[in-house]
């Protein structure tokens, strides 16, 4: 039927080991040339370069091309949210606690606080959408949130624009299912707005070409004060 999801075209796209660490090369929201994804990949580059045709043209990845450089992104913050999503699945272990305990594959930082694309994820993320639903700053909407009018003073206080992020052409407020904390954090249009505020006043550094985020210790009081994180 034509009206069916493209479920099973999607699922045949990320069923492929080397797409799939194509993708997850590009969770961090970065743009990168096709030689550096295929050594990600552990792929030659005639492979990465078949595998890549084959998550532009399924609407997955975004190609641009500079000189005679060609360069990968991921297409939305949607398809990242829905990448990490999946691989939050993954992270289920039997009798295991709220959160997966850190292994020597996975840094504490990196369960502490990341990135998610453009937003923050980790720990800390979730505490802070925790901590802004326990005030009342955001409401639920099914799988979004909306800014109530406490939710409105308070990010205006932020020096958060609100107008501005709503007229950005994605979703506005939705729940993402952390990676490694199996709970949700913050994601779209506002969770992007607050990474760059967290970054302009100091509260996060972010490093290059790594998804993990340091959270100094102007960062720890001013999230423990502003969302009640611990």
């Amino acid at each position: 039927m034509d009206d069916e999801p493209g479920i099973a075209r999607v699922a045949g796209l990320l069923a492929d080991p080397g797409r799939a660490k194509i993708l997850w090369a590009l969770i961090d929201g970065t743009t990168r040339p096709a030689g550096e994804l295929a050594f990600s990949a552990n792929i030659s580059a005639q492979s990465a370069s078949a595998h890549l045709a084959k998550l532009v043209d399924g609407g997955l990845l975004v190609q641009e091309a500079q000189g005679r450089h060609r360069y990968f992104r991921i297409a939305s913050a949607e398809i990242a949210d829905a990448i990490e999503g999946l691989a939050s699945l993954n992270a289920v272990r039997p009798r295991a606690p709220r959160s997966v305990l850190p292994s020597k594959s996975v840094p504490v930082q990196f369960l502490h606080a990341r990135t998610c694309y453009d937003h923050l994820a980790g720990e800390t993320a979730v505490q802070i959408l925790e901590g802004m639903l326990k005030a009342r700053w955001l409401a639920p909407e099914k799988r979004d949130f909306r800014v109530t009018r406490l939710g409105a003073k308070e990010f205006a206080a932020l020096d958060v624009d609100l107008d501005a992020v709503r007229r950005s052409r994605r979703v506005f407020a939705r729940a993402c299912v952390d990676l490694t904390q199996r709970r949700p954090h913050l994601s779209g249009a506002l969770a992007a707005a607050l990474l760059d505020l967290y970054t302009k006043r100091g509260w996060i550094l972010r490093a290059r070409r790594s998804r993990v985020v340091t959270i100094t210790p102007k960062g720890q009081e001013a999230f423990r004060r502003t969302f009640g994180t611990n």
